[in-house]
């Protein structure tokens, strides 16, 4: 992870753009899915976090989403990495600085709907599966949870 940033990118710029390339790539062509222009102007009010390498590419993202009115529960959603460098701890550092971003602004409980395929990713970082599987985009998901404090 030598020359890697971790960092918050902003809305509606050339880096989200990327990294929304990045998404699309990883979580919605696989599925047949595209984001809406609805979906994507709901965007400005979340947080954007990447991991950049060291040549400046974006390799991997999330997304954080208050969930409450004080900012004490957030939601992670969309994370993505690029498929050629899965597997090398881009995603676990990211969801790592996710966290502390997270925490330094208030957080003190982590959510997120896992696809069930990545419930043991999760599970190494402490997130624990609250309830039964269900269905969201048309494939099994686990609700995770994990407290910040």
């Amino acid at each position: 992870m030598n020359n890697w940033t971790f960092e918050e990118i902003q809305f509606g710029t050339p880096e989200y753009d990327s990294a929304l390339r990045l998404r699309d790539k990883v979580l919605r062509e696989p599925l047949d899915l595209e984001f809406t222009q609805e979906q994507i102007s709901q965007e400005w009010a979340v947080n954007h976090l990447v991991a950049i390498d060291p040549a400046g590419i974006i390799r991997g993202v999330l997304i954080l989403q208050s969930q409450d009115a004080n900012g004490t529960q957030v939601k992670m959603r969309q994370v993505a990495v690029d498929p050629n460098i899965q597997s090398q701890g881009i995603g676990s550092n990211l969801v790592k600085f996710s966290e502390a971003y997270a925490k330094i602004n208030g957080a003190q409980k982590f959510v997120l709907n896992a696809r069930t395929t990545a419930v043991k990713f999760y599970k190494k970082l402490g997130y624990k599966t609250q309830g039964k599987e269900f269905e969201e985009v048309g494939i099994p998901h686990y609700k995770m949870t994990k407290d910040l404090i």
